[in-house]
């Protein structure tokens, strides 16, 4: 992608620059508040693999309260009820937890994805019955 569409998209979806992205972000804060609910509780992690495991990696205390909002959303939804306004006040919907980890899987994955593609390589190359790389002579 280019420089350009880069800074372009960065400034689309900045709520700070572009003032349609501030409404969205307050639209967006003010429905998380109703029911208690961060951002990051939106993310299923039956959906995507990073998700899950990005999950599993953290502490028990972040995952038990992440389960206490979504029960306490699901019940205030089936009652067609939203949190008391002193409770909203006090939510934090963009308080993240979960993109730090979300960074060091990926991570972790491309490190894996390069491991399992070396490996496989040296598979290949000895079912061909070429020399791997470095033990390669010149004639």
């Amino acid at each position: 992608m280019s420089k350009a569409a880069t800074s372009i998209i960065k400034w689309i979806v900045d709520p700070k620059k572009n003032p349609l992205a501030a409404i969205h972000h307050r639209a967006v804060s003010y429905r998380l508040k109703k029911y208690g609910l961060r951002y990051d509780d939106l993310y299923d992690p039956y959906y995507d693999l990073d998700i899950k495991e990005a999950m599993s990696r953290l502490p028990r205390e972040v995952v038990d309260a992440r389960h206490q909002r979504l029960k306490r959303a699901m019940d205030l939804s089936m009652k067609h009820e939203y949190l008391p306004k002193d409770l909203q006040a006090r939510q934090t919907p963009f308080r993240g937890y979960l993109q730090e980890m979300l960074a060091l899987v990926a991570l972790w994955f491309t490190q894996i994805s390069a491991s399992l593609m070396v490996k496989k390589e040296k598979a290949e190359r000895e079912a061909l019955g070429a020399l791997p790389l470095y033990e390669r002579t010149l004639p």
